[in-house]
């Protein structure tokens, strides 16, 4: 009698979390840093570009615009490919993209060659991000899956303080151009450590029936796996190309929740990373306690992501996420009435910071566990690629609202709406998800979560 398949999804759950995989989540959380560091290059290197090429203001906008608009694009392409041949391959792929057009990039001739160029590296960046959060989430328990992920989310704000602090030393003593030599020269060099030491996803590996290349997998996480048992999943097998897949029924309505909740997010921390110092400093502050408070709600996106992540895996994480937007509304509505009192102010961009980009890091933690794995690295991209969308609208209307001479505290409330939408959007997901029964195993009670997973196995 044939012994019964090996469910991953359970053998993974039912393990303490073993070297290698932590090792996978390191070398994940490095993507991310090299992908946070190139994001923002730009905005150090600016004003030296500004004097190098003789450009005003105007004729630099392109260029950020340029690299907005890559990293949509290429989180909207390179999620589809990376479940047709693989997230370790796309990875590998996306990170040497940006590392190569990066160096180039420091030998630019002239301002049109470097917008071409930032636009390309934008590509690779946008890839990247959405894969990396996939590999991850595929080599986590559920059980405190959002915890470990959410972490992973700081790695991008790790790589823009990394550049804050080499900035002023390395322009003055070797031009702007070291800036980008560096953002070219840290991924390649992380790209021979992934080839060496980063897994193909075991899940797909599985779903693509490779076998031989998962047990390999499985056994460096489970020493005790039976070497020729065969490894199963707990899903049907999708059909078709991968973003159709993501419109079928039974997840087309939380796409579109998922879409939603993305674009409103970032529309609202990028609106913010570029005009909030401006907006505060309109409210009569000044302008080294504005950049102070710019720097709290800042703090506020990275320790929101390791709090929120925290409380997903312990309550409701529809319910986590959508409360933290709720609260962020809130604050930000009351922001404009509360810049004259810096100590309440303080705590309300906190808040905000925590429900903005905490809460977005949330988003793609959700994204990740809502899709099968089938489509799951399509998922997770084209759900940030949305909000990338949503980052040129939000980079833009600042500006907009400034030169219609909108009052900042009008602003400040005008900005909490998309906020609020976003929560309603998270609540409604819950909704969604109760009704077709796609309540993730990992906050089902124990026995009915083993009762699923051992009728998977049947």
């Amino acid at each position: 009698m044939l012994a019964h398949p090996i469910n991953v999804r359970s053998l993974i759950n039912e393990r303490p979390m073993s070297r290698f995989q932590i090792r996978t989540l390191i070398l994940c959380f490095l993507v991310l840093v090299t992908d946070g560091y190139d994001t923002v290059v730009l905005g150090f290197i600016g004003p030296s570009l500004k004097a190098h090429f003789g450009a005003s203001p105007a004729q630099l906008a392109p260029l950020f615009g340029a690299g907005f608009f890559g990293l949509a694009v290429g989180s909207f392409l390179f999620g589809p490919l990376a479940d047709r041949f693989g997230r370790k391959t796309v990875l590998m792929i996306t990170v040497v993209l940006f590392g190569i057009l990066s160096l180039v990039s420091a030998w630019a001739a002239s301002l049109e060659t470097l917008i071409a160029l930032r636009f390309l590296t934008g590509l690779g960046l946008g890839g990247a991000m959405p894969n990396a959060y996939t590999l991850a989430v595929e080599y986590c328990p559920d059980r405190f899956r959002s915890t470990l992920v959410a972490p992973l989310g700081c790695g991008i704000s790790a790589g823009g303080v990394l550049g804050g602090l080499i900035a002023p030393h390395m322009i003055s003593a070797f031009g702007w151009q070291s800036m980008l030599i560096l953002g070219g020269a840290l991924p390649l060099l992380l790209a021979v450590v992934l080839w060496w030491g980063l897994p193909e996803s075991v899940r797909y590996l599985v779903a693509k029936g490779r076998q031989e290349e998962a047990r390999s997998i499985v056994q460096r996480i489970d020493a005790g796996y039976p070497g020729g048992a065969q490894l199963a999943l707990d899903e049907e097998a999708a059909k078709g190309f991968p973003v159709s897949q993501l419109l079928r029924p039974g997840l087309r309505g939380g796409t579109v929740l998922l879409w939603i909740t993305a674009f409103m997010a970032l529309l609202v921390v990028y609106f913010l990373g570029n005009w909030l110092t401006m907006l505060v400093q309109e409210t009569g502050v000044s302008f080294s306690l504005a950049s102070r408070m710019t720097a709290l709600y800042l703090t506020g996106n990275a320790l929101g992501a390791v709090l929120l992540g925290f409380l997903m895996d312990r309550m409701n994480p529809q319910y986590v996420v959508a409360g933290a937007f709720l609260c962020a509304a809130i604050s930000l509505a009351s922001l404009g009435q509360l810049t004259s009192v810096p100590a309440i102010a303080v705590v309300a961009l906190l808040i905000t910071g925590v429900g903005t980009g905490g809460a977005m890091t949330g988003t793609s933690i959700l994204s990740a566990g809502f899709y099968p794995t089938a489509s799951r690295a399509t998922g997770v991209a084209w759900t940030l690629g949305m909000g990338r969308v949503g980052s040129i609208v939000g980079s833009m209307v600042g500006g907009a609202m400034l030169a219609a001479h909108w009052a900042p505290t009008v602003m400040f409330v005008a900005v909490s709406i998309p906020v609020a939408v976003a929560a309603l959007s998270v609540f409604c997901l819950a909704i969604f998800r109760r009704r077709h029964g796609q309540e993730s195993i990992a906050h089902l009670p124990r026995e009915a979560a083993s009762a699923r997973e051992t009728a998977s196995e049947a």
